[in-house]
């Protein structure tokens, strides 16, 4: 049985290592994969576990995820009972903002008591994968946990990046260690057991030891202070990820920063790619803008809209152009006579005729000068954007694009195509 279950998810995030994608939208908000964003992911995966009574906790920047949330998961019925239900800041516990993950589910305890669950489930907004929340609930249920932690096998060299669950050949929980330091999880090479940030908590444990933490002074987070306490006083339970996805290997991204961010979205474009979007049995929902489908014109000697190997969402025009392995969002207008290679273009990017973009994101609503050059010379690219340690050029709406001067040879080719008829 689901019904005594409610959702929180965690979506206030800041996303600092995002930035500057994060400067006007909270992480969860960042646009993944063409016509998604990141929380649509955990959302998708509440909905298809049948948990459709879910809070979202917010706070950073949430207006375009407050749209977002408004405009694309209006699926529910209020009247059975289900809701999606954004939870700001409230200061119901004093005058402050979130200030853990604890915290913010401690600060709206009020709201999730009055629905009278018996578990909570506390999940991430920031995550990409595909999970079952209704089969941990089971294991959770059957092995009597007051907790039951979601855990995937990570080598130990990244250890430094996540928590680290200790558990016994019954999957019991004896030890927690948030991001410890390789050397100290013990000898070996053998992967360890990594938290996913997947939580199920029986409600009465969960909210005693709330109301402990927030009467101290700590980090006020489940990695650091809730569970370390609890693995002492009540059963916790490791819970081994089952994989959705249907691959060999299971996908679970944290897609923290930019470089990991461009490298999922590039997996994307593979013919077989590691993150199965096109399962049926499986469905990735999200606010599907009111747009055309996607439209590529012009085959002539002179150019050819087309795309290969890539994900082109709906709403835009690929003019006489060529994209290579990269990922379109909805409402993208690329001109003619471009090139644009392994780069991400985010909704409601125009690029003019004759820019050429490798290795790229484009931030939303961005222009592109026609003749722009990007992703050629790293020592111009690092004057006027963002670029990450892999090179990946980060391109902003304030960016220097708007005034790089036009490439003086795109200009004479896009003089010699309009003597010839061709221009568009």
């Amino acid at each position: 049985m689901l019904d005594d279950a409610i959702v929180i998810v965690l979506a206030g995030g800041a996303g600092e290592r995002l930035y500057p994608l994060t400067r006007e939208r909270a992480k969860p908000a960042v646009y993944f994969g063409g016509p998604y964003r990141i929380i649509d992911f955990t959302l998708s995966n509440c909905i298809n576990s049948g948990l459709r009574r879910i809070f979202i906790a917010t706070q950073y920047k949430s207006l375009s995820l407050n749209r977002h949330i408004r405009m694309g998961w209006n699926v529910i019925s209020e009247a059975l009972g289900e809701f999606i239900e954004i939870l700001p800041p409230q200061m119901r516990t004093g005058q402050r903002w979130y200030e853990g993950t604890a915290d913010a589910v401690y600060q709206n305890l009020y709201s999730i008591v009055r629905e009278a669950p018996t578990h909570l489930i506390v999940l991430s907004g920031d995550h990409v994968y595909k999970m079952d929340y209704g089969k941990m609930l089971r294991v959770h249920k059957e092995r009597g946990a007051a907790a039951t932690i979601a855990t995937i096998e990570v080598r130990r060299e990244d250890t430094a990046r996540f928590g680290v669950v200790q558990a016994d050949d019954d999957d019991r929980v004896v030890g927690f260690l948030e991001k410890p330091a390789p050397d100290t999880v013990g000898p070996g090479h053998a992967p360890v057991l990594a938290s996913m940030g997947i939580y199920v908590f029986r409600m009465d444990v969960l909210t005693q030891a709330l109301e402990a933490d927030a009467a101290s002074a700590s980090h006020h987070d489940f990695g650091h202070d809730i569970l370390p306490a609890l693995i002492a006083q009540a059963p916790v339970v490791a819970y081994r990820f089952y994989d959705e996805n249907k691959k060999a290997a299971k996908y679970w991204r944290d897609i923290g920063t930019l470089d990991a961010y461009y490298e999922a979205n590039m997996d994307l474009c593979q013919v077989n790619p590691e993150f199965n979007l096109y399962d049926p049995d499986w469905p990735i929902r999200t606010a599907q803008p009111q747009a055309p489908p996607a439209k590529f014109v012009f085959a002539d000697d002179w150019r050819r809209g087309e795309a290969i190997d890539s994900t082109i969402s709906s709403g835009c025009i690929i003019s006489g152009s060529r994209i290579l392995g990269s990922v379109l969002c909805p409402n993208v207008r690329v001109h003619s006579f471009c090139h644009i290679e392994q780069s991400i273009l985010l909704p409601g990017v125009r690029v003019g005729r004759h820019a050429r973009i490798r290795c790229a994101i484009v931030d939303r609503d961005v222009f592109v000068p026609r003749g722009a050059r990007i992703g050629f010379h790293p020592d111009e690219d690092r004057r006027r954007h963002t670029v990450t340690d892999r090179g990946i050029v980060v391109v902003t709406r304030d960016d220097a694009a708007y005034t790089e001067p036009i490439d003086e040879e795109a200009l004479r080719l896009e003089a010699e195509a309009d003597r010839r008829g061709t221009g568009s």
